[in-house]
């Protein structure tokens, strides 16, 4: 195992800052200043024109928080619910801290799933349309040779999976030393085993005094102590778990005593799903496959996709989905985490999720940014424990479906 330097890491007093206007409760570590509008953050002109271009209007409530400290170089650990522009975040204040004269790699983000790096890609390209801004998607199951000359050209941004960066990195193509951010997106999730070592070894290769800011919707108590390692003296704003259930996504559940009786609920909620878009998650890329063709068998129009796929269909059917050219999308939790199409107002966990994190980033692909969702929960008699559990992890109630779900979606 790598290790990597320790750095001295004050235990921050969590205070509480009050309300804000999105009604969340935050705590924060020290006392943050809270910016109202984007004008206030005192931001390049031509970001704000980007800014604006994209749609924004007023930022949201981790927004206003956590962007002015990130910006000053602090280490940030932010955390907030799925939706609530915490991609914008960390690319607005990436993009106020590049120097476009300097055609090297000067912030690096690390994502759990291509898709999701490939978003932030398109997010920073977007909000950084009049900068002039080089910023490479470095995935894995891509050419390795178009990787490699994407990045000697020189990228000022680079938004990659651990594994492809570390071999970037490895190969002298991904260059380090001007690198002085690091954002580890979905962190919860790429601190889990899968990853951690690959993230050590990427930091390893870092300028000493890189800035880190740590991002995602859950952070369990072991994540916090690892961030210790990396982190020097970070600012928390985080919000309280009970409060991380997604306001405007009503719950229910689906009561199903065996296995073989959720696809004729599924097929009758067929013309339900398709009034919006709407995503079904199974637990495995197996049960993926066969709900797909058993589906088409029965004359449903759906697409699917999990992570055996190659890329380039994997991409194509993200195409399809987002241009709303298919409209039942079928997947496993590669898609739970960050994808954002904003149409989609209709979860169903044809399969409970396997851990309590990951539901509230499943029905977090609804209801994005305060819009309106329902999430649908197939629960078979030896789910109800789990269902029970979720309910009290997140302080929520999911009621039985009503006749007229259709009505509320």
């Amino acid at each position: 195992m790598s290790t990597i330097p320790e750095r001295p890491a004050k235990r921050a007093r969590t205070v509480k800052t009050g309300h804000d206007l999105d009604s969340v409760d935050f705590e924060t570590s020290e006392d943050v200043e809270v910016s109202p509008t984007f004008d206030h953050m005192a931001l390049n002109e031509n970001l704000l024109r980007g800014i604006y271009s994209y749609g924004f209007e007023k930022p949201s409530a981790i927004q206003q928080r956590s962007i002015r400290p990130i910006i000053k170089g602090r280490d940030v650990i932010a955390q907030a619910q799925s939706g609530t522009g915490k991609t914008a975040m960390f690319s607005i204040a990436m993009l106020q801290k590049f120097d476009p004269n300097i055609r090297e790699t000067q912030a690096l983000v690390l994502s759990p799933t291509r898709e999701l790096a490939q978003q932030i890609q398109k997010v920073v390209l977007a909000i950084g349309d009049y900068m002039n801004v080089q910023c490479h998607a470095c995935i894995g199951g891509t050419n390795t040779a178009e990787d490699m000359r994407k990045l000697d050209y020189g990228q000022h941004i680079v938004s990659g999976t651990p594994g492809r960066v570390t071999d970037m990195i490895n190969r002298r193509s991904l260059r380090t030393r001007h690198i002085r951010m690091l954002i580890l997106d979905e962190a919860d999730e790429m601190l889990n085993l899968g990853f951690k070592e690959q993230i050590y070894d990427v930091y390893r290769h870092l300028p000493p005094n890189t800035q880190v800011v740590l991002v995602s919707a859950t952070l369990p108590h072991e994540i916090l102590e690892i961030t210790s390692k990396f982190m020097t003296e970070p600012i928390r704003i985080l919000v309280k778990r009970d409060e991380l259930t997604l306001e405007g996504i009503k719950q229910f559940f689906v009561a199903v005593e065996r296995e073989e009786w959720k696809f004729d609920t599924l097929c009758d909620l067929y013309d339900t799903l398709t009034i919006t878009q709407a995503v079904i998650f199974c637990n495995t890329k197996r049960k993926v496959n066969w709900l797909t063709e058993k589906m088409r068998e029965a004359n449903f129009t759906v697409s699917s996709m999990h992570g055996d796929m190659e890329q380039k269909e994997r991409d194509e059917i993200m195409k399809e989905f987002r241009a709303g050219d298919t409209r039942v999308l079928i997947t496993t939790d590669v898609w739970a985490r960050g994808i954002d199409v904003q149409q989609v107002s209709l979860v169903i966990n044809y399969d409970l999720p396997n851990s309590r994190e990951l539901y509230i980033h499943r029905i977090g692909r609804s209801g994005r940014f305060g819009r309106k969702g329902v999430a649908i929960n197939f629960v078979k008699n030896d789910d109800i424990r789990i269902l029970r559990d979720i309910e009290q992890y997140y302080s929520t109630q999911i009621d039985e479906m009503p006749m007229n779900v259709a009505d509320l979606i």
